[in-house]
């Protein structure tokens, strides 16, 4: 069997390992970007994903590449903490199975996991996208065509194989209100004065959130509300519109902030398709059940949808039915996030004062003795399904053994922290 994938993101890359190791299928996989992204924002990493990303062996490389988060403190804008939230708690309620990581590090590790077998080409992706009852032919960018088995659009929200399968964008992308942007920059001075706090700013309409990364590097995350879904023409000047007259440490970001081709700029949203299926192609991860940022689960819902998928294709006596199996188990798990974050978006950027008082009650209440279980609840979502309730995964995989073996393995293989591009391995 051979699979076409689209998209070198977080749901591409996981199935395009699943699928040749565990399959033993032929991957070629399409990324239309020049080449790896670097552009992203710092992700909580937990529930089903994290259980995928342990049974596929790459937890390790995930957790060296991880953070130590104490917690979240937002601020005003003389610096002055007005609430906080600590993340020891929220790891507990989680049975300690939580990361803190940059989204292209997550990306990083992904793909060093890839054999060599894995056809991953950069720049260029699909055109034209022709089936029959037997296959796909997938015309590229470049001129050339490919023929597969089966065509997996992982390409995000914006998906060229939703548009050329489905139908245009429009009629799957739901605009929730707000524009999001994330970039890095360089000064240690910042980096310094954040130390392991995620720091967000406490105001209203807008939050921008600092972290400190490796290298006097400080990485910067922003959201606000927007009623018009289309990105502004200048993604840097729309930033210092929005912020500039916010205090504390947000000047000096703003300042650090590169030209708009090298920061992630977009606007929330989540994506609903009736079907996640048509003949021979699918969607995975965004380009089908993006459930935004506000859910703060899109990277594990990604992996561990492509394990699902990944896993009824192993199982299921043809691709269709594979395709639909997929469907019926996973839906309803990523359903249930999407409808979460549109309910809780006006506690994630308040519209008003009275909303912000609110919030800044919420977390002190949470934070109090004997409220970290009810607050991680709160966050990660009262249904955690594990993922051994929707896949076939080791007997070894959740167990204290298994992750401190492979812990110590993968620090005797790879340089920590590194978040440069490294060499793909020979086997995976």
């Amino acid at each position: 069997m051979r699979a076409v994938i689209c998209g070198a993101g977080i749901a591409g890359l996981a199935l395009a390992g699943r699928l040749y190791n565990a399959l033993g299928w032929e991957v070629v996989v399409l990324e239309k970007a020049p080449g790896p992204r670097t552009e992203g924002y710092m992700i909580d990493f937990f529930g089903p994903g994290y259980d995928a990303a342990e049974a596929m062996g790459v937890l390790p490389w995930l957790e060296e590449l991880s953070y130590p988060i104490s917690g979240a403190a937002f601020v005003d804008d003389q610096g002055r903490c007005r609430a906080r939230l600590g993340y020891d708690r929220f790891a507990r309620s989680l049975d300690g199975r939580l990361l803190s990581i940059m989204r292209s590090d997550l990306e990083l590790a992904l793909r060093e996991r890839l054999s060599f077998a894995v056809g991953l080409r950069f720049g260029v992706g699909p055109a034209r996208v022709e089936t029959s009852a037997f296959g796909v032919r997938v015309k590229l960018t470049d001129g050339s065509s490919l023929h597969a088995d089966l065509l997996i659009g992982a390409d995000g929200i914006h998906s060229t194989v939703r548009a050329l399968a489905f139908g245009d964008e429009s009629r799957y992308v739901r605009h929730l209100g707000y524009h999001t942007a994330a970039f890095t920059f360089d000064d240690p001075e910042v980096n310094a004065d954040l130390g392991d706090r995620f720091c967000l700013t406490d105001s209203v309409g807008r939050q921008m959130g600092l972290y400190a990364l490796r290298d006097g590097k400080v990485a910067a995350f922003a959201v606000h509300h927007a009623t018009e879904p289309r990105p502004p023409h200048d993604a840097r000047a729309g930033l210092r519109r929005e912020y500039g007259s916010l205090g504390w440490l947000v000047p000096r970001a703003l300042a650090g902030c590169p030209p708009s081709p090298q920061l992630y700029y977009d606007q929330v949203a989540q994506s609903d398709l009736p079907s996640w299926s048509r003949g021979r192609v699918v969607l995975v991860g965004d380009a089908c059940h993006a459930v935004s940022l506000l859910a703060g689960q899109g990277a594990s819902l990604a992996i561990a949808g492509a394990y699902v998928l990944a896993d009824q294709l192993a199982g299921s006596r043809s691709i269709e039915e594979a395709l639909a199996g997929y469907e019926r188990l996973w839906r309803p798990v990523v359903s249930r996030r999407q409808r979460a974050a549109r309910r809780t978006a006006r506690w994630f950027v308040p519209a008003s004062q009275r909303q912000l008082r609110l919030r800044r009650l919420a977390l002190r209440l949470a934070d109090l003795p004997g409220s970290g279980h009810v607050a991680g609840v709160a966050l990660a979502g009262r249904q955690r399904p594990r993922l051994r309730q929707l896949a076939a995964v080791p007997a070894w995989a959740g167990t204290a053994e298994s992750t401190g073996t492979r812990s110590r393995r993968a620090k005797s293989t790879r340089q920590a922290g590194s978040s440069g591009e490294q060499p793909r391995h020979a086997e995976s």
